[in-house]
């Protein structure tokens, strides 16, 4: 006869053990924080032994703890795969996988996008899901497979690969008569406000440009604004005016000579990366984004790279 603990108490142990986080095995699980605490206390005190060290932000495996997370995840992931071949052979067609990217609205529009008939053609077998947002996903808690967002690369609990780097300079259509900074003082400035994902990600504002430029008699104040990226650009695209734009969002149009930079100068901006749990590097969908994501940009050109169209 088995002489087992409770497979809740085990499965509670197993996911937090495995995620370093009573937090991260709550949201896997579909349960409380606390829930999972109580499952782990209810399992120490059958075994008569402490499995973790609780501390102030994290927790940690005692040795006993290591000693039993191997087993319990060999267990548990041939449990899942028996399951999961069990299901497979019974469904009369083969199943479909998805996989969730999410990105701000303007970057899966203009960048993700055009890029999905690529991906179709390279992944038959997997669904594509592109969650457009402009407030980030909770990755971590598998709101998203992976990720694109932008900022300096730091992103607690979360593994970050560099995609591309931007910048921000003064764009319009190539039949505005820009020629050089002075010219702004008699043409419409384009404007967008503040976005979610700008809060803390040094996004230039005319202000920034024009103490870089310096133009101390501009008028940065008057024009159009807009509160959300895609439409200023295809105002942009329009005629409408000129924008102090994402170097690396308009690529597209700048190569096709839709839209031109006449003039500097490039204000540095951050960097794009591509984020998902650690924890979860190894699932398919995470693997199979991060290779697709990563050699999709990998000959994108960065704002580094893009000089003006009249020097």
């Amino acid at each position: 006869m088995r002489r087992l603990p409770p497979l809740g108490s085990l499965r509670a142990f197993e996911a937090a053990a495995r995620l370093e986080s009573f937090k991260l095995a709550a949201a896997e699980l579909g349960v409380t924080p606390t829930a999972v605490s109580h499952q782990i206390r209810r399992l120490e005190a059958d075994l008569g032994l402490a499995l973790f060290v609780r501390q102030t932000r994290k927790v940690a495996l005692t040795p006993q703890g290591q000693a039993l997370l191997v087993p319990m995840r060999t267990a548990f992931d041939s449990m899942a795969e028996a399951i999961d071949d069990l299901i497979e052979e019974a469904r009369p067609h083969p199943r479909r996988h998805v996989a969730t990217l999410s990105a701000t609205a303007a970057f899966a529009a203009r960048l993700l996008v055009p890029r999905v008939a690529g991906f179709r053609a390279r992944h038959p077998d997997w669904d594509l899901r592109l969650h457009a947002s402009d407030e980030p996903v909770d990755v971590a808690a598998g709101e998203a497979d992976v990720a694109i967002r932008y900022g300096r690369g730091s992103y607690p609990g979360l593994t970050a690969l560099p995609l591309i780097a931007d910048g921000f300079a003064p764009v319009c259509a190539a039949s505005l008569p820009l020629r050089r900074p002075e010219d702004l003082a008699r043409a419409t400035l384009i404007h967008i406000e503040q976005l979610p994902w700008t809060r803390e990600a040094s996004v230039p504002s005319w202000e920034d440009w024009r103490q870089r430029a310096g133009l101390a008699s501009l008028d940065i104040g008057a024009g159009i604004s807009f509160n959300d990226e895609a439409s200023a650009i295809q105002a942009v695209i329009a005629g409408h005016g000129v924008a102090l734009l994402s170097l690396v969002m308009i690529a597209p149009e700048l190569a096709g000579g839709t839209l031109v930079q006449p003039f500097g100068p490039v204000i540095a901006g951050l960097s794009y990366h591509l984020v998902f749990a650690r924890a979860a590097a190894n699932q398919p969908a995470v693997a199979m984004l991060r290779r697709w994501v990563v050699e999709e940009f990998a000959a994108a050109p960065s704002a580094a790279r893009i000089t003006p169209t009249g020097s």
